[in-house]
């Protein structure tokens, strides 16, 4: 009855995946470009999620 409530879990992991990705820019920025990788790879694992939940 009250389902409208509910958040969007597809939301919730967009906004993630844009903070992970901003991250990852600005430590590549600063240099560290495998502490970099590591986080694309987070933001990755994230944006397999959101096209699970998608289709």
């Amino acid at each position: 009855m009250f389902g409208f409530f509910k958040k969007d879990p597809v939301k919730k992991l967009q906004k993630e995946y844009l903070q992970l990705m901003e991250k990852a820019r600005d430590i590549q920025r600063s240099g560290d470009v495998v502490k970099a990788a590591l986080v694309y790879e987070e933001a990755e694992a994230i944006a397999v999620k959101i096209e699970e939940l998608s289709s």
